[in-house]
């Protein structure tokens, strides 16, 4: 995240107490100096774009999206003419192909369309795998139209594991060699997926839902892929290389964040005081997501938050005059914790090392 500083927010930060006058006058000079020799580097060592929302990005994106969905969601039966092997060499081209196209786009500083290319090579290597294993006749016995591969993402079951663990190492390496960000996007998918096999896999062929066992596994997993994220995000905050210092850890926290939430929000307590330790874990997701600067924490806490907010109106105090004005006062309140935490933020943070090192600017 970047952020433009005046020397009248400098100013106004001396005023609040934060920084001394001197303190503000060296750091106007420091970040001066900075920016002057950033402006005289060659465009060679520049760090590479943000991924803004602009019309140009919106096209590199939505087009890259429709190609990834064809490669993946949208795969038709058409596709069996060409039988295993067939399929396999044309995946295996396609693979090859947006590498190569990924490659000349990134030499060429097209960071975004290069990031899409190389995430299509991705997406092709669990169709790669599937082709190979449909070929030596691995497929050939499995029920509930697993001979077709569209059924990798609308149809759970233990099978699909190989495919996804195979994508995963394939990822990882693709990621290490090209390092952009949007890689990563079918990587927290595949997470995703494996949640739900491997549930599936835990109780095999049994014939009843166990839903229960599905909705621990999706929370076990969305914890996971959190800690996953913030290692990561703290390794790309710390790292010294310009290609390292990108948001790789954004798709990691939205697909975790959503697994686990999703997952905490399917728990149905039958006592009072379940909700409450909900609504209290969602209150915590809303400063954990604004300490660390991860808006997708926040959101899901006040969704949480609403949710527990409306079973009470309706359900404990449906008849309480006084419940409104509760709400209001509270909320007033945590207007007030709010311009509190403003003027103190600074202060607090960094008494946080840990929240403090997951704030630091990626380029």
């Amino acid at each position: 995240m970047a952020v433009s500083i005046t020397q009248t927010d400098l100013k106004i930060a001396v005023q609040d107490g934060i920084i001394t006058t001197t303190q503000a006058r060296e750091l106007w000079r420091r970040w001066s100096s900075n920016a002057a020799s950033s402006a005289a580097s060659p465009a060679s060592t520049a760090a590479p774009p943000s991924a803004g929302f602009s019309f140009t990005n919106t096209l590199y994106y939505f087009g890259g999206m429709v190609a990834i969905g064809a490669m993946s969601l949208f795969m038709t039966l058409g596709w069996s003419a060409f039988g295993s092997w067939g399929l396999l060499l044309i995946s295996a081209a396609y693979l090859v192909g947006c590498l190569k196209v990924a490659d000349y786009l990134k030499a060429r500083r097209f960071m975004i369309p290069a990031g899409i290319l190389a995430t299509l090579a991705i997406v092709l290597v669990p169709l790669i795998v599937w082709c190979a294993q449909h070929a030596m006749g691995l497929w050939a016995a499995t029920r509930g139209g697993l001979e077709d591969f569209s059924a990798y993402h609308t149809y759970i079951n233990w099978r699909w594991i190989t495919l996804e663990f195979a994508t995963l190492m394939a990822g990882v390496v693709m990621l290490w060699r090209y390092r952009l960000p949007f890689m990563v996007m079918p990587l927290a998918v595949t997470i995703w997926y494996m949640s739900m096999d491997f549930a599936n896999f835990l109780f095999q062929e049994s014939q009843h839902w166990d839903w229960q066992l599905r909705r621990d596994m999706s929370l076990v997993f969305g914890l996971i892929t959190v800690a996953i994220a913030i290692m990561v995000d703290l390794r790309c905050r710390q790292a010294k290389d310009p290609e390292w210092r990108q948001d790789y850890a954004f798709w990691l926290y939205l697909f975790g964040a959503i697994m686990a939430w999703s997952s905490l929000s399917f728990r149905n307590s039958g006592s009072e005081w379940g909700k409450a330790v909900y609504c209290l874990i969602n209150v915590g997701l809303v400063f954990f997501g604004a300490a660390i600067g991860r808006r997708v924490f926040t959101i899901l806490g006040a969704f949480g938050v609403t949710g527990y907010l409306g079973y009470l109106s309706h359900q404990v105090f449906r008849d309480s005059l006084l419940f409104p004005f509760a709400l209001t006062l509270l909320g007033l309140g945590v207007v007030a914790l709010g311009i509190w935490w403003q003027r103190n933020e600074a202060e607090y943070l960094r008494r946080l090392n840990f929240f403090q090192a997951l704030r630091v600017p990626l380029t």
